[in-house]
């Protein structure tokens, strides 16, 4: 890989603002995707960050559509919500050579293996063959404030990456990105197990958004002993042995390990699942809640608070396609 890497980061919301906000700082060779009023601000004032780390800054970011952007990348951050995966299939494809490197860091279990499926031929053209999808995973609290504004709240920006089972990559590549982030004042971890790193942000993401978005309530709430807690560790426990059942190496204390992270977020902090459903928008309740549902059926685990809230979802969105059609999946 060329020493000065060109990144490009798809979906400019909290977490990709946020990794191309930090990256452009140290002087990295990164480029923003984004849309409407968001994109328009960047473009017109720069990328305003407020971060806990960082303080408030504002970035100059080259910034386009996925229609307008022409260029290559060696590197390309995936950031945009699961229900928008398929979307970005042609920008992958025209943004990608050879050795480019694609980077997930969603919500979801199991996204590098749906984005290599796409470069393989099932939703691309075979020019890109010989781009990888590793998988990855991010911990961090961020969201767009304003158009054109990230805020970063915390301390927690840890961002980890590896290769899936049968996919090789030279160590060197792989460490060229960790120095660029590492440089860019993120925690970067190459692991050497992604398909458990994933598993185990998976069952900790789906446990902290759906609690939040239940009670409605920022995280200090869940932070202290009550039913909102009891929920949290309910979800928690029922996703470690959903993990066990697929034989993933996760570890005896997953419970407690959810709970840790939890602690440490800023107790104001909410989930962007939360603030979704707040503004009506389409959110990643299939994802982290109706998928958890399904594998549980496939591999008999019962998973009575996951039901719980799935028909706490349904009968507040039965009257809308989202919370119809989720719901038959599994009733």
């Amino acid at each position: 890989m060329a020493k000065n890497i060109k990144y490009l980061v798809t979906g400019t919301g909290g977490v990709g603002g946020s990794i191309a906000g930090f990256l452009a700082l140290a002087g990295k060779d990164v480029t923003c995707i984004a849309r409407g009023a968001h994109l328009q601000a960047i473009r017109e004032r720069g990328l305003r960050l407020k971060s806990d780390l960082k303080g408030t800054r504002c970035i100059r970011i080259p910034a386009y559509t996925s229609e307008e952007f022409t260029g290559q990348a060696d590197v390309i951050f995936v950031c945009v919500k699961g229900y928008s995966l398929e979307s970005i299939a042609g920008l992958i494809q025209k943004a990608s050579h050879k050795d480019t490197l694609i980077i997930p860091v969603l919500n979801v279990y199991g996204t590098g293996d749906r984005i290599q499926m796409m470069i393989d031929g099932r939703r691309l053209k075979p020019s890109v063959n010989g781009a990888i999808a590793l998988d990855g995973c991010i911990y961090i609290v961020s969201f767009i404030s304003a158009p054109g504004e990230i805020t970063q709240m915390g301390k927690i920006f840890r961002l980890v990456y590896g290769v899936r089972k049968g996919t090789l990559v030279s160590p060197e590549k792989m460490q060229a990105i960790r120095d660029d982030l590492t440089e860019s004042g993120v925690k970067a971890v190459i692991s050497e197990d992604i398909n458990r790193d994933t598993f185990i942000k998976w069952s900790y993401i789906s446990a902290m958004a759906l609690t939040g978005a239940y009670f409605d309530v920022p995280m200090r709430e869940i932070q202290k002993a009550g039913e909102e807690r009891e929920v949290f560790i309910g979800l928690s426990t029922e996703s470690a042995e959903i993990g066990r059942k697929l034989s993933i190496p996760i570890p005896d204390d997953l419970v407690a390990y959810n709970l840790r992270i939890l602690d440490n977020l800023d107790p104001d902090s909410t989930a962007s699942l939360q603030k979704d459903i707040a503004k009506g928008h389409e959110s990643e309740m299939d994802d982290l809640l109706f998928n958890m549902i399904r594998i549980g059926g496939k591999t008999g685990v019962k998973t009575p608070v996951y039901q719980k809230i799935a028909e706490w979802f349904y009968y507040s969105n039965k009257n809308t396609s989202e919370g119809a059609d989720r719901f038959k999946t599994f009733k």
